[in-house]
């Protein structure tokens, strides 16, 4: 027999939309409180191979849901009822968009009849996201018919196929359902016992639907050799590999492919601090961190223009950077798996669709002179040992100095979450290429900081001990992700850098204009964050030095936890000119 819920027809109609995606391997459904998605509830909660997780707020719950995902490299449920619940899920599924994450979004809805006719809490909820999903479908409102039931079971699986290929990102299924919503008894799905096949469901593969992330790159791997050898041009004898934010299963192997890509063009590799190159830098000759304060000398601009860029996955965050290589017109090579147009620099630009290991594998291109990549590791150790005493010499708690400590302060293997704005930035500056193998994560795809807390939370959920690095600002926006602290198995050190306000607006020109920059732009909050954290029953710690940041960051404990660290923005900005002007003068 089949385990289904044959009490009625909505229960059978949402066993068996539960059980194609338990035997498509989604694993975790986010489940938001409501009436109309009743049915779809009790059998996420009932069924054996889900984790179920309840959260209040829609925005926290789909990141929450992305920060799972990110994690598991599986699609994630997330499942509200009708109205306007939906629609605070679209942060969220636009950033699952940009970043490539897949989610199955399921909003209940009111079945057509009770539709534009001012009926509770209904809206159009037709296509509510737009062109940002993979997929959408309205299903059929639920029958006992197997006929049906096969459409549904389809349905499912190719909503899930189309949020792994060819591109991961969010799809969207709309589930409209009559009343009766709770499972009582009907006796006409009860009928159907005898008329379902045992086998209804044996021709799906466990664990098909994720698995097809290797199947995709495999797809993309022959295409590659399908079109020819990727060749760069004759006259790039040096240039630059340029690696961006990118999420691999196996980061030592990825750091060892471009390591040995790095070795065979002889290019130095300028990597973010996003890109696991950083964290694995003995696999990698020629690593370049520090390219930012490179990028801000016009001597060394000049001195080390590339003929060539290969840029792998997405630009880094570098201003500076992007700023130099566009003003001088260099042709690009970009390798991107995605579909989209990867190059905002709009450069001449050729796109290759492939992952790295098959481009790497298959690429032909000339060997640059062994003095090239030497220039660059030499002005790197250079501007390196300046940016050390720079910030072992600036006073009291400046912020960047955060990102500087956190390599070594933290275990090996930590997962670690930068917010926007300043956080991130920082990061780039300041991060050290180490060999700790940091697992690091930043919703970078539509750069946004909504929902930072709560993707931290999912990336913490039952995973590796996770550290946030977040300003307070970003922290306040999710505040209500706080209410998944109870929700939360595993480790998440919170790490704010309270400055009162929005630090990266004092790097703006809109910073000389006051009134209105303090109220308009950086936005000050005053807010307790140990009265705060009280409130949600959240442990908070204000760090006295550094000496005590880093004693407490090198035990992670269990639960959620948040260490406040109070900076000066204006000073801290000050600060960072400072260090950014004589590190290139040094250069």
């Amino acid at each position: 027999m089949l385990a289904l819920d044959f009490r009625n027809t909505n229960s059978l109609w949402a066993s068996v939309l539960v059980e194609t995606l338990a035997r498509l391997g989604a694993r975790q459904a986010v489940i938001s409180p409501g009436s109309r998605s009743t049915p779809l509830t009790v059998q996420f909660a009932a069924h054996p191979e889900f984790e179920a997780i309840p959260v209040l707020d829609e925005r926290s719950a789909a990141f929450f849901a992305l920060g799972l995902a990110r994690q598991s490299h599986r699609p994630v449920v997330l499942l509200c009822t009708s109205g306007t619940a939906g629609a605070n899920y679209f942060p969220a599924v636009i950033e699952a968009r940009e970043s490539g994450v897949p989610l199955i979004v399921i909003t209940a809805d009111r079945p057509p009849e009770m539709r534009e006719c001012r009926s509770g809490q209904t809206i159009d909820q037709q296509k509510l996201f737009g062109g940002y999903v993979n997929f959408h479908h309205e299903l059929a409102v639920p029958e006992a018919s197997v006929a049906l039931l096969r459409y549904l079971r389809q349905s499912v699986a190719h909503a899930v196929e189309r949020a792994l290929q060819p591109v991961a990102g969010p799809v969207h299924l709309n589930a409209p359902f009559r009343d009766p919503l709770p499972p009582l008894k009907d006796g006409i799905a009860e009928a159907l016992k005898g008329e379902m096949p045992a086998r209804f469901f044996d021709h799906m593969d466990a664990g098909a639907g994720w698995t097809g992330l290797v199947r995709r790159e495999r797809h993309l791997a022959l295409a590659a050799d399908r079109a020819g050898p990727p060749c760069l041009p004759r006259r790039a004898t040096h240039g630059v590999i340029v690696a961006g934010q990118v999420r691999v299963a196996d980061a030592t192997a990825y750091a060892r492919t471009v390591g040995r890509l790095a070795k065979r063009l002889g290019w130095p590799v300028l990597a973010d601090a996003l890109s696991p190159l950083r964290h694995h830098a003995s696999e990698v000759p020629g690593l370049i961190t520090r390219y930012d304060v490179i990028a801000r000398s016009a001597e060394w601009t000049k001195e080390l223009q590339p003929a060539h860029v290969l840029c792998l996955h997405d630009w880094p965050t570098s201003k500076a950077l992007r700023q130099w290589l566009q003003s001088g017109d260099t042709p690009v090579t970009f390798v991107s798996s995605r579909a989209d147009n990867p190059d905002a620099l709009h450069a001449a630009t050729r796109v290759v669709r492939a992952d790295v290991a098959a481009f790497a594998a298959a690429m032909k291109a000339r060997r640059a002179p062994p003095g090239w990549v030497h220039r660059w590791i030499v002005l790197e150790r250079r501007v390196e040992s300046r940016l050390r005493r720079g910030l072992a010499a600036a006073g009291g708690m400046f912020e960047g100095r955060a990102c500087a400590l956190l390599p070594r302060a933290l275990p090996k293997g930590t997962t670690v979450m930068f917010a926007n704005s300043m956080p991130v930035r920082d990061a780039e500056y300041f991060w050290p290429a180490n060999d700790r193998a940091h697992e690091v994560h930043c919703n970078r795809g539509a750069n946004g900081i909504d929902g930072t807390l709560s993707t931290a939370l999912g990336l913490a959920h039952r995973g590796r001990p996770t550290v946030l690095l977040t300003g307070d600002l970003a922290l306040l926006h999710d505040a209500n992700g706080f209410l998944l602290a109870r929700e939360l198995r595993g480790s998440l050190t919170v790490v704010v850098v309270n400055n009162d306000g929005g630090g990266i607006f004092c790097h703006l020109p809109v910073a000389q204009f006051e009134p209105p920059f303090e109220r308009f732009f950086a936005t000050p909050q005053s807010v307790d964050f140990a009265r705060l954290c009280a409130a949600y029953g959240v442990k908070h710690t204000l760090v006295r030095d550094w000496t005590h940041f880093t004693r407490l960051l090198a035990r992670p404990t269990r639960g959620l936890r948040v260490l406040e660290l109070r900076t000066d923005r204006r000073r801290d900005a000050a600060t960072r000119k400072a260090l950014f002007a004589a590190a290139a003068q040094s250069a």
